[in-house]
């Protein structure tokens, strides 16, 4: 059987990236055949996973210096189907990629928001009069740019290899250190042979409402973990999209949901929560340890 990947935008996206390093692991390691179909949002390739069109997705849900991918996390609330099998963490350089023949003769930038907002004190520094455009990936735009002298797009290295474009500037994320976490998706859960040997499930991944006007309704959820000496690694609030003022909390936590605590942390939370959704427990992984079991 080919296993088919769904990623967000057409080659040259991060997403793409990140899924062609698993696949290429998947294939020297595992020996299992894998294709990418490319999607034009993040939100439809969650749902190709959930109708069963592909077998599982890669999307980008946490990036260091701009935070939560929202559309991420409101799509996984929305589909029940899908389960989180694997974490990447991927390193992310920013370069600006235009026709232009200076920098100073740009007027437009386009680029997908996150990468828009991770390169933003240097667009202030350098382009303080641009228009920013947000566009669906870091790839949708860069066949205006034959077209338009005064365009730019902010995307990979490799995007600009891939289409044959100048590169006026690298390196233009605002922090050196940007990486970003993407995750593994798929409906139910994954075979074994699709995850590295020797990964080990470390965090478990879940969302939930509690009732609305209830003081201290967060309060009691948060300290069955304090109790259970769960650390939580990320907590975040997501509108309900029914009523200003309600929210949804997702949450981190590193522990495995098989694990006798974190067992007895998601009984008792049903306690005092209106909605409970795990999405799943996995080991999160630098892609460099993907490509050592390549090459090792």
């Amino acid at each position: 059987m080919t296993l088919s990947i769904a990623h967000l935008g057409s080659s040259g996206t991060y997403a793409e990236q990140a899924a062609l390093l698993y696949v290429n692991w998947l294939t020297k390691i595992r020996g299992i055949e894998a294709i990418l179909c490319p999607y034009p949002s993040i939100a439809q390739t969650l749902r190709a996973v959930a109708q069963a069109e592909v077998h599982l997705a890669v999307v980008p849900v946490e990036n260091s210096i701009e935070g939560s991918v929202t559309v991420t996390m409101d799509t996984l609330w929305q589909l029940d189907s899908l389960q989180i099998q694997l974490a990447l963490v991927m390193p992310i350089v920013h370069t600006l990629i235009s026709c232009a023949h200076n920098i100073e003769s740009i007027k437009t930038v386009y680029s997908h928001p996150q990468a828009l907002a991770q390169c933003q004190k240097w667009l202030e520094r350098f382009l303080p009069t641009v228009q920013l455009i947000p566009t669906n990936s870091t790839t949708e735009s860069l066949q205006k740019l034959e077209q338009d002298m005064t365009a730019a797009v902010i995307s990979s290295q490799r995007a600009a290899q891939l289409y044959n474009l100048p590169i006026l500037e690298s390196g233009i994320n605002d922090y050196p250190e940007n990486c970003t976490r993407f995750l593994v998706v798929s409906q139910g859960d994954m075979p074994v042979a699709y995850q590295p040997s020797h990964a080990k499930a470390s965090h478990t991944s879940l969302a939930f409402s509690v009732p609305a006007n209830v003081p201290g309704a967060l309060v009691k959820p948060l300290q069955i973990f304090a109790q259970l000496g769960i650390n939580l690694s990320r907590i975040e609030s997501r509108p309900t999209k029914r009523s200003l003022g309600e929210y949804l909390f997702f949450i981190d936590a590193e522990a495995d949901a098989s694990e006798v605590q974190m067992q007895s942390a998601l009984q008792e939370l049903t306690t005092y929560t209106e909605i409970l959704k795990i999405f799943g427990s996995y080991s999160i992984l630098p892609i460099n340890i993907l490509g050592e079991e390549v090459s090792g």
